[in-house]
């Protein structure tokens, strides 16, 4: 019951520098970030607005891919506005007005030893049409959630904040582990015991009309969508507070919603078969406005939105 389809090919890849042809954006089998887990990506979401296709927060992913980057030691041979521009010559490419859009840098083909030392960094970005992370049916009633026996990696295990490759080990086996008991996703706690995440999406939890979401001191990767549902619930006249939360937190919530830019937002229904019942009015009106903002259907916070730069509109 795997939560993905099968990756669609389109037509281009862009790699250290250049588009490629889908079928050709290889890696060599001795590549270290295969052997080893060093590196660091982003999930960022192109959407097909009124005014054409837009970005979601573009910089803001790629700043995060900077920093990630150097919590891996890893010097990025392109800048910021270099990766952004590659995005956009992507998009473009493919031609595909909404997608996903997938950077990646890892540490490659050189040398093979645990330090990554001597090793060339290697730059990619791929675009496909993904639909709902979790489903259609998961966006609109809710999906089911269960406790991993695995626990969230602590801060001092491995930096957390960067969006590292080998770090979702941990969230791949949390999962799976849901997955094969029945469950959409898994929620997963710190080696204290408190609510960390999903396995790729952060939390928030709705109660007596106040919004908690676990502080990032939670070992939680500071999530881009994270921070505009909160800036959102604001603005909406919600508030919202950030601190440590417990399993017993979830299961008596009123309600209870996953956020991220694969999952966008999507409710909980059910958390350990304790149901919390089907999504709740904070979480329609915050997915709407989301959804809302993302289609570029509202200007309320239209400022997230990036367009393609003037010249590549013209082709």
């Amino acid at each position: 019951m795997g939560t993905i389809g099968a990756m669609q090919e389109t037509s281009k890849i862009w790699m250290n520098g250049e588009l490629v042809d889908w079928a050709d954006a290889t890696v060599h089998v001795g590549t270290h970030g295969l052997h080893y887990g060093s590196g660091v990506f982003e999930g960022i979401r192109a959407y097909e607005t009124p005014r054409g296709t837009a970005v979601f927060r573009l910089t803001e992913h790629f700043e995060r891919l900077a920093n990630s980057a150097k919590l891996l030691y890893m010097e990025l041979p392109y800048s910021v506005d270099e990766l952004k521009s590659a995005c956009w010559d992507l998009i473009g490419a493919n031609g595909l007005p909404e997608c996903y859009v997938r950077p990646i840098a890892f540490f490659g083909y050189g040398e093979l030893g645990v330090s990554s030392r001597g090793s060339p960094v290697d730059v990619a970005i791929m675009s496909w049409p993904w639909g709902s992370y979790l489903g259609e049916e998961g966006l609109r009633n809710g999906i089911r959630a269960k406790i991993a026996s695995w626990e969230r990696i602590g801060p001092n295990v491995i930096p957390h904040v960067a969006k590292a490759t080998g770090i979702y080990i941990n969230s791949m086996l949390a999962v799976l582990e849901a997955n094969r008991a029945g469950y959409e996703e898994a929620i997963l706690l710190t080696h204290d015991g408190y609510i960390a995440d999903g396995s790729g999406e952060n939390i928030f939890v709705v109660t007596d009309g106040v919004i908690y979401t676990p502080d990032l001191s939670a070992s939680i990767l500071p999530g881009i969508t994270r921070d505009t549902v909160m800036q959102i619930a604001q603005d909406l006249g919600h508030r919202v507070v950030q601190k440590n939360l417990i399993r017993t937190d979830l299961y008596l919530a009123d309600e209870v919603f996953m956020c991220g830019t694969a999952a966008e937002v999507t409710p909980i229904r059910e958390v350990d078969d304790h149901p919390i019942g089907p999504p709740g009015p904070v979480t329609v009106e915050i997915q709407a406005a989301y959804l809302d903002t993302v289609h570029g259907r509202t200007e309320r916070w239209g400022q997230w939105l990036e367009y393609a730069p003037a010249a590549k509109t013209q082709a």
